[in-house]
């Protein structure tokens, strides 16, 4: 919505507030365009807060133009949509009946406002029309003396939201810092050796290696702790018959996991895109005795190949 809407909107939603009571013929021009919000680039009235001010009902005043429909193309009356209609109700506390009619409400253009008074055929209708053109014309007149605040405004929400973009990036730039790059969990320490090497799984954005001999159903449950469409690759001494059935079980239930039998690994090596992190224990024993962690400066693109060697 454009900054110019954003105010439009707020206006109608506190002037209506304030012009609960039945609306008498000394009723303002800026309470009337108070009234006036904006749709689809058009400046228009919606049917309810009309209908008050000529002093009929909602359904009668549909039921006028509806007789008259000749009058009304599209260009001076439309219908909102269900995304349109709840964006003013989200903001205008007076028109929260609107959200339970049946039928979404109409809004009027200033030259369908026009023809009302031709079709209602009442003096009340006649000053009423002649009060809300006025309202109209005082709207523009805002918004072209205006034009230049709304310019310096509209650039100055951009360059916030540039500001904002810049502080997220930093901010994420932190958080991936912010896991040590070294340590050690004594035993004990279940808990929190767990939430570490939890935390690491789920940042993987692309894939995700563990060089592991020691694996079982645990360390299946632990990488699934992974965003989904992570892909997820397990490199072990053998594959048993049990781990076999284990991993043909997860993978009917769980997004699969390739495991295969890789002999040269003695340690322990879990990579997370393209970052590389030697652990002193089997994921399954996390925390049950001491252990160190480090991350490495080798890639994982770079250990995938030394494997092919």
């Amino acid at each position: 919505m454009r900054l110019e809407d954003k105010i439009l909107l707020q206006k109608t939603c506190v002037g209506a507030k304030e012009n609960k009571a039945e609306v008498s013929m000394a009723e303002s021009t800026e309470s009337i365009g108070a009234m006036i919000m904006e749709f689809r680039g058009q400046q228009v009235m919606i049917d309810r807060d009309l209908a008050r001010l000529y002093g009929v009902t909602t359904s009668r005043l549909n039921e006028q133009v509806k007789r008259n429909i000749a009058r009304f193309p599209e260009s001076f009356r439309f219908q909102l949509t269900e995304f349109e209609r709840d964006k003013v109700v989200a903001k205008c506390d007076n028109l929260q009946a609107i959200k339970y009619s049946p039928s979404l409400p109409y809004v009027f253009t200033e030259q369908g406002i026009a023809q009302l008074s031709s079709v209602l055929h009442s003096q009340k209708a006649i000053e009423v029309s002649v009060r809300i053109m006025n309202a109209f014309v005082a709207m523009r007149r805002f918004l072209m003396v205006n034009a230049a605040v709304f310019q310096r405004l509209k650039h100055i929400e951009l360059h916030l939201s540039e500001t904002d973009r810049r502080i997220d990036e930093v901010f994420q730039r932190i958080d991936k810092h912010l896991t040590p790059a070294q340590g050690i969990f004594f035993d004990g320490q279940i808990f929190d050796a767990h939430r570490f090497v939890s935390d690491l799984i789920r940042s993987a954005k692309r894939r995700m290696v563990l060089f592991d001999n020691y694996v079982d159903d645990t360390t299946l449950a632990l990488l699934d702790k992974r965003t989904d469409g992570v892909e997820a690759v397990i490199y072990t001494k053998k594959v048993t018959s049990n781990l076999s059935a284990d991993v043909l079980k997860h993978d009917m239930q769980y997004p699969p996991i390739e495991v295969h039998e890789f002999a040269q690994a003695h340690d322990r090596f879990l990579c997370i895109d393209d970052t590389v992190y030697h652990i002193g224990a089997s994921l399954k024993d996390l925390g049950k005795k001491w252990f160190a962690f480090s991350r490495m400066e080798i890639q994982t693109s770079a250990l995938l190949e030394k494997m092919k060697e």
